[in-house]
């Protein structure tokens, strides 16, 4: 196992070399007509009998709805997860390296807050957010996540929003804001994932039997709650579309299926090695889409 703060010195340098990259983002970029503003393939109606009902403006216009909900529940799961941080470090020596790095994190994932905001601004789009309920299951049970769920939840949210975002930098399909966004995210993200790993991996090796077997049904019910709420029926009311006829296609689809399985592949089989998932626990990712 990598030494926790070993692998948090290499982290804080990494992220002193790469400050500031962010703002060579060109807001001022206007956008290119009729270009997606994500791989349209990862759309969530490709290939549906809705999609093939569409044209080419309807769909970009998909696209882009789409894009402003991903951004907006990134938005959303950084604050959930700068709150977990801020618990994290509040029991630790304040000046060690995993302490100081973790604070790097908080602020990364504000500059990545005020980044997306600026995104869904400049696509001329509202920003979309959970139910109510969902930010009031947050308030009763983030302060029982402890450091394994913490983690485990950093890896879920960074890595199943990752692919799609590192389809999108590389698509010269893509407006080239979104491919600049994708790729300043993608980037300082890949340190918070490795973070993530290296703490969770010491977390599992000194917890009880108890608190494991707690943190596994909570992680896996986050999954299937955060995963329900990825793509709001809203998005397709705002293209002209009937909301549940849409999403019901959309969660039927199976390229849309294929694609959320991919996503959360590496983040699965990874919290499988290391016990967090057990067979008890796989019942929750597969509804979430996740597992097959």
């Amino acid at each position: 196992m990598h030494d926790p703060q070993l692998v948090a010195e290499r982290l804080l340098r990494a992220s002193a070399a790469s400050a500031g990259v962010d703002a060579r983002i060109d807001w001022d970029a206007s956008f290119e007509e009729g270009a997606w503003f994500m791989p349209p393939e990862w759309v969530s109606l490709y290939g549906t009998p809705l999609w093939q009902s569409m044209d080419h403006t309807s769909r970009v216009e998909l696209s882009r709805q789409e894009m402003a909900a991903l951004a907006s529940g990134g938005i959303w799961t950084e604050l959930c997860l700068m709150q977990m941080l801020g618990r994290y470090m509040a029991g630790r020596d304040l000046i060690d390296a995993r302490t100081r790095y973790a604070l790097t994190e908080v602020g990364e994932e504000t500059r990545h807050s005020l980044m997306f905001a600026r995104l869904i601004s400049a696509m001329r789009c509202r920003a979309y957010t959970p139910p109510g309920y969902v930010n009031h299951l947050f308030s009763l049970t983030n302060v029982v996540y402890g450091r394994i769920g913490t983690f485990a939840v950093t890896l879920l949210s960074e890595e199943v929003n990752d692919l799609v975002q590192r389809e999108a930098m590389k698509d010269e399909r893509v407006q080239p804001l979104v491919r600049q966004v994708c790729r300043v995210h993608v980037t300082e993200e890949a340190r918070h994932v490795s973070f993530a790993r290296t703490e969770l991996t010491h977390a599992m090796r000194t917890a009880s039997a108890a608190n494991v077997r707690v943190q596994r049904e909570l992680v896996g019910v986050t999954a299937f709650v955060f995963m329900a709420h990825r793509m709001p029926a809203t998005v397709y009311r705002a293209v002209g579309l009937d909301p549940a006829a849409a999403r019901q296609q959309a969660l039927a689809n199976p390229h849309y299926r294929e694609i959320l399985r991919r996503s959360g592949h590496k983040a699965v089989t990874f919290l499988t090695e290391i016990g967090l998932i057990s067979p008890r626990q796989r019942h929750w990712w597969r509804r979430a889409g996740l597992a097959p």
